[in-house]
């Protein structure tokens, strides 16, 4: 496998932490330490993922394939439907749930990173090796979610529980991309 076909696929992978991080920006209160939290657990599952798929190989791909797009999607639903749940009933905006730690944020982390456990399982088949591909989609990520974290952050600051709203919908919007594009595929 190329540099430039490891580049593309990292990209395409770390879209996804991308925008999620976006949206856990639209907050508005990220702190340097929360976006670094946030960018580095984002990147390690997109690094770890694609290893655990790699080891799983062939026993599992079948399986697995059969059912991530649903993973992806139900745990995405579940964040964007808990933080337009937050945005109505929740009060301020400043009680809802932190993205950066906790069990949202390994919710967050195992949602973006399904795909990425595809791609350890195809690269398998191929008889790729997986470590560099697997640290520089890990390095891309965190990049990419540090980079959304703090334009998120920004936006968040002038558009508060607008912004949330946006970040909810954005959150089931791509889960169900993650869906649709498996089912049409």
């Amino acid at each position: 496998m190329n540099w430039l076909s490891i580049l593309g696929l990292s990209l395409g992978l770390a879209m996804d932490a991308f925008a999620v991080s976006i949206s856990a920006g639209l907050k508005g209160k990220l702190s340097s330490m929360q976006a670094i939290r946030l960018s580095s657990a984002f990147g390690f599952f997109q690094f770890a993922m694609p290893m655990g798929g790699w080891f799983l190989g062939r026993q599992v791909s079948g399986f697995v394939g059969a059912f991530d797009h649903w993973i992806a999607f139900g745990l995405l639903l579940f964040v964007g439907s808990k933080m337009l749940w937050e945005t109505r009933y929740g009060g301020q905006i400043e009680n809802s749930a932190d993205p950066t730690g906790g069990a949202m944020l390994l919710l967050l982390s195992l949602a973006t990173s399904i795909d990425a456990l595809s791609v350890g399982l195809s690269l398998a088949f191929l008889r790729v090796s997986i470590l560099v591909p697997s640290i520089i989609i890990g390095i891309v990520t965190f990049i990419l979610s540090a980079i959304g974290a703090g334009f998120g952050s920004r936006i968040g600051r002038k558009w508060g529980i607008w912004a949330e709203v946006v970040g909810g919908c954005t959150l089931i919007l791509i889960g169900a991309r993650i869906l649709f594009s498996h089912l049409a595929a």
